[in-house]
């Protein structure tokens, strides 16, 4: 059986009533392993959490009135705890390339709000941290790549200097306003928009994600690491076991990228920034119960003038509600 593609109107029917009694838990691993690489962004690591919607405190609703998010959606609370790590093309020179990417680390904390209306997903997060030494992505490198007896990296004593990091992230995701169903199978189409404003990262996307698959409303695609857009923490399975392929294209527009244009105040390594990069995501997602495992293969356009070759690499995300 075929069904007509159906449209934004169609889909307000599907705006959810009750609120979700279970809190999610959500580790994503980004690392370029997979693209058979050790350089540009090659790992990161993030530890989330989101409350139930039944579970926020009492004082969310009065903040979330002074903010641009859905006044009538379902509201969470989400705390994330993360970090990444940035080096050049070659580990194994002590003093690296001026026109290659410096070395960076970032290590941060965040908190926001999500709101979720059935078919409008808003988030907005505060996030804070620190990138330089103290972001302790030199030791974490050094670690894992004796521990695995990799090439041992050199050149960190270039890293980027101790800098407090500041960034403000709002996005907002459309789902249902363009779908259609064949043959048991379910398609959709999920734009967003989102920015961010700080001195780690300024800069504003858009893009869109078409899924293929089962149980789609489950969620808004899966989650990736900021200052990344598409995807979400958040799900909610309708059935015992779901899942779908997908695929995103995204533009960003960059004003500032500190682990590029080197430290705010201080003089440090730095590159010259592409100042419109644009991305392309392939993966798929699957749920089982209260479980979702997601893998996204992510290639980018040229990031700076000198980057050797554009960047791919791999993110995992496991994710558990309970």
């Amino acid at each position: 059986m075929v069904s007509a593609i159906s449209t934004g109107a169609e889909a307000q029917e599907k705006e959810r009533i009750s609120e979700d009694e279970k809190g999610i838990f959500n580790v994503v691993w980004e690392n370029d392993i997979a693209a058979g690489t050790d350089r540009g962004y090659t790992n990161g690591v993030r530890l989330s959490w989101l409350s139930a919607e039944t579970n926020h405190p009492e004082w969310l609703d009065n903040v979330t009135s002074f903010l641009p998010v859905q006044q009538d959606g379902h509201k969470r609370v989400s705390i994330a705890l993360g970090q990444s790590i940035f080096a050049p093309d070659n580990l194994l020179v002590r003093i690296p390339d001026p026109s290659d990417r410096p070395y960076a680390g970032w290590l941060y904390g965040s908190v926001g709000v999500v709101s979720d209306t059935g078919n409008t997903l808003d988030n907005m997060v505060l996030t804070v941290g620190i990138v330089g030494p103290h972001s302790y992505a030199e030791q974490t490198q050094k670690f894992v790549h004796s521990a695995i007896d990799y090439d041992y990296p050199l050149g960190w004593d270039n890293q980027l200097k101790d800098e407090l990091g500041l960034m403000l992230t709002y996005e907002r995701k459309w789902r249902g306003l363009v779908e259609a169903e064949a043959f048991g199978l379910g398609a959709d189409v999920v734009p967003h928009v989102g920015a961010n404003l700080g001195n780690v990262s300024t800069s504003a996307s858009v893009g869109t994600t078409l899924r293929v698959g089962w149980d789609l409303p489950a969620d808004y695609g899966p989650p990736r690491i900021r200052p990344s857009l598409p995807g979400s923490d958040f799900f909610i399975p309708t059935k015992d076991i779901s899942g779908y392929l997908f695929t995103t294209v995204e533009g960003r527009a960059v004003a500032r990228d500190i682990f590029l244009d080197g430290n705010t105040f201080r003089d440090s390594p730095s590159v010259d920034k592409e100042n419109f990069v644009g991305s392309l995501q392939v993966g798929a997602a699957l749920t089982y119960g209260d479980a979702r495992l997601s893998y996204t293969h992510v290639f980018m356009t040229q990031q700076f003038e000198t980057e050797s070759q554009p960047e791919q690499f791999g993110a995992l995300t496991v994710s558990y509600r309970f």
